[in-house]
This record gives C-alpha cells, sequence and structure tokens, in this order.
C-alpha cells in the first residue's frame, strides 16, 4: 500500500485503462476527476463482518481492494471507478440509494457493472 508518494505505474496503468474504458460510455455530463483517486491495498478492511463480500470498495476519489494490485482485474477497477464517478457527479443520492435500494439491484451497482462488460474490449 502507498499512501505517501506519486501513484505506483501498475496503479496508474489501472487507473488509465478504466478511464478510459468509461470516458466510453459518457454516463454523466461532468467528466471524470482523477486528480484524487487512488487505489489502495486494505486486506484487512475485507476481514471485517461488512466488508467480507466485497473484492473492492469505493469511498470517495478511494478504491479499496482486498487483493494486491497485481492480482486485481481492471473489470473491478472500472467498476469500483465507476462508483468514484458516480459519487462525483451525485454523492447523496449515490449513498442514500444503498439505504433505500439495498444493493444487489441498486441502479449504481447494475450501472458499474455494466460499465465493466459493456468496456472490456476497450484498449
Amino acid at each position: 500500500m502507498r499512501l505517501l508518494g506519486g501513484r505506483s505505474d501498475l496503479e496508474r496503468a489501472h487507473l488509465d485503462r478504466a478511464q478510459r474504458r468509461l470516458d466510453s460510455l459518457a454516463l454523466y455530463p461532468r467528466p471524470l476527476d482523477m486528480r484524487h483517486v487512488r487505489i489502495l491495498h486494505v486486506p484487512w478492511l475485507f476481514r471485517l463482518p461488512w466488508f467480507r463480500r466485497f473484492h473492492g470498495y469505493e469511498c470517495g476519489p478511494l478504491i479499496l481492494v482486498r487483493r494486491p494490485l497485481e492480482e486485481v482485474s481492471n473489470d473491478l477497477i472500472t467498476h469500483e471507478l465507476c462508483h468514484v464517478w458516480q459519487d462525483q457527479n451525485r454523492r447523496l443520492r449515490f449513498w442514500l440509494s444503498y439505504l433505500w435500494q439495498g444493493y444487489a439491484n441498486n441502479p449504481h451497482e447494475v450501472q458499474a457493472r455494466h460499465a465493466a462488460e459493456a468496456t472490456r474490449d476497450v484498449a
């Protein structure tokens, strides 16, 4: 985990590709702001009861992942980066939607899953 300093080459490559994938969809009027987006490997978080079911989790500009970055798919990064974009464009609606709509069929989850699936072939 690199908290201080710049992004690693692998982190930058994952984020660059995921951003290109999402840019091809033009989901929101405001472009994705990548200035503060980071990917952090925090395995301890995913041992907590609420997080055990997840492989990745978005928290503002942070993408938290269970596995080391070398083992993480770009599909997961794209999915979580879509949540970053959703959070940037409609923060209150995004977070409240999980309270009233749950997780599995939440429109934000559906959109993030679609974004990862629909853009797999984007270079």
